[in-house]
């Protein structure tokens, strides 16, 4: 079996759940989109958390926002902001995580992305330019609307702080 791969190209990050789904790739037709919708979002969290949460919450579908979403993420940005940033091609630690324009993410199945597909569950993965291995996000298939949502992430684990946070560089 191959692994199949996915490019999504945004033209840009939105900064609200409306201008979020004022685009295309918010039909949630495409699990790739939700993917690339869901660490667009992740990377507003830093400059504005209700939007991010706002949109969070739209791309979790019927499942929401938990407490402990919420808190989660509260953790894992209390020093990190560039984690979600990382994802976009072109961002290393050299740029400071600056990704190229137009937002590029790159996503593939691995021989155990589809292991619950029956069951609506796809995940993909994909590279940061922080780390060394890819990062899942997993999303599910509700089937009465054909539209993907985001179920689980593991985008935000550590990675390479950037250049310009490092004393020794």
């Amino acid at each position: 079996m191959t692994n199949k791969t996915y490019q999504v190209t945004l033209s840009k990050i939105p900064t609200s759940l409306a201008e979020l789904e004022a685009m295309e790739e918010a039909d949630l037709k495409k699990p790739e989109n939700t993917a690339a919708l869901a660490i667009a979002a992740l990377s507003m969290y830093p400059i504005n958390k209700e939007a991010s949460l706002e949109m969070l919450y739209f791309l979790q579908g019927p499942k929401g926002l938990s407490g402990f979403d919420k808190q989660f993420l509260a953790d894992r940005f209390r020093d990190k902001d560039y984690v979600p940033r990382s994802y976009f091609a072109g961002a290393t630690p050299q740029n400071n995580y600056e990704p190229t324009k137009p937002y590029t993410l790159k996503f593939f199945e691995n021989p155990y992305s589809r292991d619950h597909f029956a069951e609506g569950y796809l995940t993909l993965h994909i590279f940061s330019g922080g780390a060394d291995s890819a990062r899942q996000i997993k999303l599910r298939n509700k089937p009465s609307t054909g539209q993907w949502f985001l179920w689980e992430q593991f985008l935000l684990a550590d990675v390479r702080q950037p250049v310009s946070a490092d004393p020794w560089a």
